[in-house]
């Protein structure tokens, strides 16, 4: 068997966990038999960190797969899968670890699944370099839902740095095949709204401050809209530790979403925390693309997977978008373009990536 392995370089390009979400989701849904070698070698300390761990343990637990050299800090691992069965599943990562990232791990897997599957993820709800749980609520979700599938998302209860202690349920059903996207028209923008929460130890205040701020720095550039960012103090029994941070939403007539976010920590001043989400959601306004920089790279495994050709206008291509379609390309049938976009307006730096999918039909339905 081991002469058929995929063999995948962790350390390339973007060098991070991604790859190896990408790869693993994969070699599960294809069954493909997988060896990752120089796992984030790019990174200041590389190897398998818990959160990367639990996503390649709750892979292995959805199709009764075989995983090597799964330990802390490991630089090489090798992934038989198994087929995907469904049912419920729990991934916690003990830690502030993403849950986000597990479900971009777990969630093209159950797609592909033998029956419903009920994800339990335990770890951090809105943590560093990480979408926050808003994020996926509120942009992911209805976006990726266009692919022809739905889940269902309950924050059964938040958590933040450094403890972690939050717990996600995802409940999904099973499709036959993913149909293609086409988000190729931005449209105009027609609301703006978000939330401002705290939760823990720190008074509302913090979030109505974040929200004025953001509200402010907005209005500079986009004058005539109603903004409604919601300052919210997260319920103590749904929240553990302290935590603040901020989501700004930009909806279009076409229905597309655009989000700019930032989190709270020690020291930093709560209208820093705003600004900094109005500036991220502004800069993905300015460039013209349907989707965000946060966005980009989450639609790739699902372009791939899909039946057809599935086209997304977006601004600069990122690392991890690049990265994302390199090892899509590396293991499924799928082939990637990206071309400038030939716009009316020349100084909107926008691109089409334009995906020919594989079509992938679920075997175990």
């Amino acid at each position: 068997m081991d002469g058929d392995r995929v063999e995948i370089d962790g350390g390339i390009m973007e060098g991070g966990g991604q790859i190896l979400r990408v790869s693993t989701a994969l070699s599960c849904v294809l069954g493909l038999p997988l060896r990752v070698r120089r796992i984030r070698a790019g990174r200041s300390q590389p190897g398998l960190r818990p959160q990367h761990l639990s996503g390649l343990e709750i892979v292995r637990d959805l199709c009764d797969g075989k995983l090597n050299g799964g330990e802390i800090g490991s630089t090489e691992i090798t992934f038989t899968p198994g087929k995907i069965k469904g049912g419920t599943h729990i991934a916690d990562t003990k830690t502030a670890g993403s849950v986000c990232l597990l479900m971009q791990v777990a969630m093209p897997c159950v797609l592909f699944a033998a029956s419903p599957s009920e994800l339990h993820l335990k770890g951090g709800t809105n943590a560093e370099m990480a979408p926050q749980i808003d994020y996926t609520v509120m942009v992911f979700k209805p976006i990726v839902e266009k692919f022809n599938f739905t889940f269902n998302c309950d924050i059964k209860r938040r958590g933040y740095y450094p403890q972690g202690g939050g717990e996600v349920v995802i409940q999904m059903s099973p499709v036959k095949e993913l149909s293609p996207i086409n988000l190729t028209e931005r449209g105009t923008v027609t609301k703006i709204y978000g939330r401002a929460f705290v939760a823990g130890a720190l008074p509302i205040k913090l979030a109505k401050d974040m929200s004025a701020a953001a509200v402010r720095c907005i209005r500079r550039e986009i004058r005539d809209l109603y903004i409604n960012i919601q300052p919210v103090r997260e319920p103590d029994d749904q929240a553990v530790g302290t935590g603040s941070g901020i989501i700004i939403v930009a909806e279009t007539s076409t229905g597309c979403l655009l989000a700019g976010s930032s989190l709270g920590k020690r020291g930093k001043n709560a209208d820093k925390v705003g600004i900094e989400a109005a500036e991220m959601l502004l800069q993905n306004l300015k460039h013209g693309g349907t989707v965000d920089d946060s966005l980009q790279d989450q639609l790739i495994i699902f372009m791939a997977l899909a039946k057809g050709v599935s086209r997304v206008k977006s601004g600069p291509v990122t690392l991890h978008t690049q990265t994302a379609i390199h090892f899509a390309e590396q293991l499924t049938k799928a082939k990637f373009t990206v071309t400038k976009s030939e716009e009316e307006d020349p100084s909107n730096d926008t691109y089409i990536i334009e995906c020919q999918g594989m079509g992938m039909i679920n075997p175990n339905l």
